[in-house]
């Protein structure tokens, strides 16, 4: 794994705008395309409209840990960082070495910015690396569609595990079909809509880690009155001896707790 890492010395103005150019981003797009198919998604860059769409996903005015996936050329990145607050940070991972470098020429000189060639599947080991417990958003262009079905398990557990459990926290992704929907049971919410205004047209959904205060319909709390996986918790969702649990082991009312049944816990299914 090669990692990018600020601080590095400031970038050539001129070099930098050369190397944001359009013409000369879609020359990259379509030379790594070419190469290699199956890690490049699109031989041009997303269009200013669908950019807008996926930077509206997030809530950016706060501190956050944003994490992208297989950013290409960086052109969401770089509303993503025109957006963030100061004190953000963001994670680029991305698996094309030239790719990666050309991420690193653009943002050396912002210290809120890491660059990794690495896959995203170790993304809780980076985050652990520098000091991340979860992080707040997602943002991926990944043709998931082509992963292979284990290899896609495993990076949709990474992604939802690695998210944090607030209401904000999101994982995003724009793609040209929405087959992922039927692999994305575990988040809580799901929203989506279609960008015509791309070539090619993109869905994008918003997959979120809470909904109503809940965790894949699990509320949120610990070893407290009315939390969820607490232990001992009165009122408590998969909490231990709780009163009126969910999941609770010899719960009161509870809902799959021992002693008790799938429906109210009154023995009756």
């Amino acid at each position: 794994m090669a990692m990018l890492d600020n601080p590095r010395p400031a970038a050539n103005s001129g070099a930098a705008f050369f190397l944001r150019h359009p013409f000369f981003m879609s020359a990259i797009f379509l030379k790594r395309f070419l190469r290699r198919p199956f890690q490049v998604a699109s031989i041009i860059p997303s269009s200013r409209e669908l950019i807008r769409r996926v930077a509206d996903k997030m809530e950016l005015t706060e501190p956050r840990v944003i994490v992208e996936y297989g950013p290409g050329e960086g052109c969401h990145t770089r509303e993503i960082v025109r957006r963030m607050h100061p004190d953000s940070h963001l994670i680029l991972f991305e698996l094309d070495p030239e790719l990666a470098q050309h991420l690193d020429e653009q943002f050396r000189a912002d210290r809120r910015i890491t660059v990794l060639n690495a896959d995203c599947a170790t993304l809780a080991a980076e985050l652990a690396r520098r000091g991340h417990t979860h992080c707040d958003y997602i943002v991926s262009g990944i043709p998931f569609s082509i992963l292979e079905p284990a290899k896609k398990r495993e990076l949709l557990r990474s992604t939802y595990d690695s998210l944090a459990p607030t209401a904000t926290a999101a994982f995003i992704i724009y793609q040209v079909t929405n087959e992922l929907v039927g692999h994305c049971r575990q988040f809580s919410r799901i929203e989506s809509a279609y960008c015509l205004q791309n070539l090619p047209p993109m869905f994008v959904t918003k997959f979120y880690k809470t909904a109503n205060g809940r965790v894949n319909g699990h509320a949120i709390g610990t070893n407290g009155t009315n939390g969820t996986n607490g232990t001992n918790g009165t009122n408590g969702t998969n909490g231990t001896n709780g009163t009126n649990g969910t999941n609770g082991t010899n719960g009161t009312n509870g809902t799959n707790g021992t002693n008790g049944h799938q429906m109210n816990g009154n023995g009756r299914h």
